[in-house]
C-alpha cells in the first residue's frame, strides 16, 4: 500500500516563510506528476503546484513569485517552499502524487492527510 505523509505546516506571521515536505513511501513502481492542493474554510480544494517526473512545473496564479515546489526522485519526495505569506494562504495543504503501484500497469492518484498552514499575525 502506498502513502503520503506530509509535514511542516503550522503558524506563521504575514511575509514569513514556511516549507513543506511530503513523502511517498510504499509499494512504487513509478511516481508522475506530484502536487500540493490546499482548502480553505468554505472553499474547494485547488491546485497550488505541480510538477512532472522531469521537472516542470505549474503554479496558481496566485502563489507565482511566492511559492516554489521541487522533488527528489530518488527519494520519493515533493516539497514546497512557501514565502512571503499572505493571511489568504491560509488552508489545509495536501500533497498529492500520481503512481503506478510495483507489480500494476495502471496509475492512480493518492493523498496525503493534510497540513494546516495558518498566516496569521
Amino acid at each position: 500500500q502506498v502513502q503520503l505523509v506530509e509535514s511542516g505546516g503550522g503558524l506563521v506571521q504575514p511575509g514569513g516563510s514556511l516549507r513543506l515536505s511530503c513523502a511517498a513511501s510504499g509499494s512504487i513502481s513509478r511516481i508522475n506528476d506530484m502536487g500540493w492542493y490546499r482548502q480553505a474554510p468554505g472553499n474547494e480544494r485547488e491546485l497550488v503546484a505541480v510538477i512532472s517526473s522531469g521537472g516542470s512545473t505549474n503554479y496558481l496564479d496566485s502563489v507565482k513569485g511566492r511559492f516554489t515546489i521541487s522533488r527528489d526522485n530518488a527519494k520519493n519526495t515533493v516539497s514546497l517552499q512557501m514565502n512571503s505569506l499572505k493571511p489568504e494562504d491560509t488552508a489545509v495543504y495536501y500533497c498529492n502524487a500520481w503512481i503506478v503501484n510495483a507489480g500494476q500497469f495502471y496509475i492512480r492518484d493518492y493523498w496525503g492527510k493534510g497540513t494546516l498552514v495558518t498566516v496569521s499575525s
